[in-house]
């Protein structure tokens, strides 16, 4: 896609990274905020007999039920996402989140139905997952079609900033509530709120989206009637397996980045150097809110200087910044929100995963070709992560790092590899002779 001087066509395009962006926050806040609230559901939805580390066991697995249909739910949206048009399925995910997190604020709790109230939470949990598998791989190839040649690093880079903001609602509500409100109050009534909150707020993007147009893209793909006789994840598994392989290993580096550094690492430094609990969340939000922010940073970066020189300059400094924040606040407590921050300010590096996922795969089968690889790959770390790097803490202080850069490692070499070995596809290409390929 050329870059575009004209006005009105600049505005179009911030006008649809905004609408992308709020409603991607908005989608990972319905997700991610049921595990705040983890310690809390597991009292309204299960027995009162049953013991606490039971509960939680329960509570996570409920979780973890979200993860597990994402690849399922991210293989049928791109599914249709690919033969009738990336605006639609973008608007379902979103709604198909909104609904039950919507819901869950007015289940009725195990002491009033008994049973009935954890089988309708895992319906609906079923639910937000089926939708999340489809937002960020959907979300991304929207941008990446509708984007300028240079200003794609950017476009994704805002809407990975946007994903990550609803991390940080979703932490920011959670303290907020637990701040002003007493346990009783919680676990009584206020647990609520938060899924209320986001369900209303995802009604609302829902709206503002279906104001969205189809991307130029897909227009091209529909019109020359490109699509193939054939399902899209077939092609992609027959004819596109090192390109799989490359995005399900860059994924992982994504993950190690999100779920060590953001989402554990502050209950690992509270129960491995007994960090003050406050400390270590506000710390967090530092860091996540630092990420938000530098996401976009990364993402413009790779569009000027390109992502190879972007991860060789970056990448060591995140790594020395993960490193320090297992070894140093054990011994310097109150250095913890300064290498924290240095952590959020780099780990903006996540943004170069999408910008290279939607390059390898060509545009009638791209939406199936990162909905999958990404889903698989981080359904499979996102289960092996938390327990892994659990058992690697426990033998050395030093544990979580090593994984962190075991992962990092192997994301920048598939992603050099690409570059040099792939013959990328052009994101605004349609390949004329795709259909007698496939």
């Amino acid at each position: 896609m050329a870059q575009s001087s004209n006005p009105q066509s600049s505005k179009h395009e911030l006008r649809t990274l905004w609408l992308a962006s709020l409603g991607g926050a908005l989608e990972f806040y319905d997700f991610v905020v049921f595990v705040f609230f983890t310690s809390v559901l597991g009292k309204v939805f299960f027995p009162e007999a049953v013991s606490d580390w039971l509960r939680q066991i329960q509570t996570f697995s409920v979780f973890a039920i979200g993860y597990i249909v994402r690849p399922l739910g991210g293989v049928v949206m791109a599914h249709f996402g690919d033969r009738y048009g990336r605006r639609k399925v973008f608007t379902i995910s979103i709604l198909l989140m909104a609904l039950p997190t919507l819901f869950i604020g007015f289940l009725p709790t195990y002491h009033q139905v008994g049973v009935i109230a954890p089988v309708l939470l895992v319906t609906l949990r079923i639910l937000q997952g089926i939708a999340i598998g489809g937002e960020a791989p959907g979300a991304w190839v929207y941008v990446a079609e509708h984007a300028p040649d240079d200003r794609r690093g950017f476009a994704i880079g805002l809407l990975t900033s946007g994903l990550t903001l609803g991390i940080l609602l979703g932490s920011s509500v959670a303290w907020g509530i637990n701040r002003f409100a007493t346990p009783a109050e919680i676990t009584g009534v206020y647990w609520r709120l938060p899924f209320l909150f986001g369900g209303a707020l995802g009604l609302l993007a829902v709206r503002f989206r279906r104001t969205l147009h189809e991307t130029p893209v897909f227009l091209a793909i529909r019109e020359e009637a490109l699509q193939s006789r054939r399902t899209p994840l077939g092609i992609v598994l027959r004819e596109y397996p090192v390109a799989i392989l490359r995005a399900i290993v860059v994924t992982w580096a994504l993950t190690a980045v999100i779920v060590v550094e953001i989402l554990m690492t502050p209950t690992l430094l509270q129960k491995a150097y007994g960090i003050h609990p406050l400390t270590a969340q506000s710390s967090n939000l530092l860091a996540t809110f630092l990420l938000v922010l530098s996401t976009v940073m990364m993402g413009s970066l790779a569009d000027r200087y390109g992502s190879r020189k972007v991860v060789l300059t970056i990448g060591p400094l995140l790594l020395i910044a993960t490193y320090a924040l297992y070894a140093v606040p054990a011994r310097v407590p109150g250095a913890l929100p300064w290498i924290y921050a240095l952590v959020g300010a780099t780990a903006g590096l996540v943004a170069l995963v999408p910008l290279l996922m939607v390059e390898l795969f060509p545009a009638p089968v791209r939406f199936t070709g990162v909905s999958f690889s990404y889903n698989v790959s981080y359904a499979f770390w996102g289960g092996v992560t938390p327990p892994l790097v659990t058992w690697l803490l426990h033998h050395h202080s030093l544990g979580p790092a090593h994984y962190v850069l075991l992962a990092a490692v192997s994301g920048a070499f598939a992603l050099f590899a690409s570059q040099r070995n792939v013959s990328r596809h052009a994101i605004d290409a349609v390949d004329s002779n795709f259909v007698q390929q496939s």
